[in-house]
Order: C-alpha cells, then structure tokens, then sequence
C-alpha cells in the first residue's frame, strides 16, 4: 500500500508518500486545482511498489490510502473518484497530535503533511471511516 499525508491549504497541497514500513517516498507541494490533482496521480504512479504493475488500475487506486483535513470540496472528489480510500481527518485532531508528537508544537504544512500520511498508514488520529462518493461535501 501507499499512505499519503495531504495538508490541505487555500492554494495548495503539501504532500507526503509513506510506503508499508512507514519509509518517506516522496514529498511535494502541489498547486490547488487540476494541474494540483494530475501531479498527485503522477507521484503516485512514480511510487507505485513493482508488484502493482499487473493490478487493474482501480484494484492499485484501492491501495492508495490518503489522510486529509476535509471532506469537501473538488480535490477530495477527484482522490474519491480515481479509487484511492480517502480518510477525513478532523484539523483539530491533528493539531493536538501535533502537540503530543513534536517538542515545539509549531504549525508546519510539510510536517502536518507527514502526520497525515502517518495517520493513514496507522490510523492514530482518524476513526478510519473512509469518504465515499455520497460522503463527499460540496464547498460552500
């Protein structure tokens, strides 16, 4: 499986890749919008584990688990809708993670980025009930 951290922001997404052992893949920020989501599709495909190759490409998107502070908008629409398993985290959650996590308790977006993968790969701070498709919010 490939775990991803996205600290979500107003213009742009700090990404993080976990692999199974919890190893940092890779680490990006990416702009909002269309050009945001077809970049996070080719960091995924970069990191893809060799085994995948011969998965149907919903079966490898199944594999994608991504840890992320909303529930609405486009971005969470188009992770839900290319077949990764998104996981709404609440920001407050993260925050007091942050806390018990860090000597500084400062906020950082690579580093929420990074406990938002974590949470993914290991499900701390999320109750790890999935976004599905009717669970996705519009923005308002």
């Amino acid at each position: 499986m490939l775990f991803v951290g996205d600290d979500w922001a107003e213009d742009h997404h700090d990404i993080e890749v976990v692999d199974d052992d919890g190893r940092v893949l890779a680490r990006r920020r990416l702009p909002e919008g269309l050009e945001g989501v077809t970049r996070l599709h080719a960091l995924v495909a970069e990191q893809m584990p060799d085994g995948w190759v011969d998965l149907e490409p919903g079966e490898a998107a199944g594999l994608v688990k991504v840890g992320i502070e909303t529930d609405r908008g486009s971005w969470v629409a188009a992770l839900v809708a290319a077949g990764y398993e998104v996981f709404a985290i609440n920001p407050m959650s993260v925050a007091r993670y942050r806390e018990r996590h860090s000597t500084s308790g400062a906020k950082s977006d690579a580093a929420d980025a990074h406990l938002l993968g974590m949470s993914a790969w290991t499900g701390p701070i999320t109750d790890r009930r999935p976004v599905t498709p009717t669970r996705v919010r519009r923005s308002s």
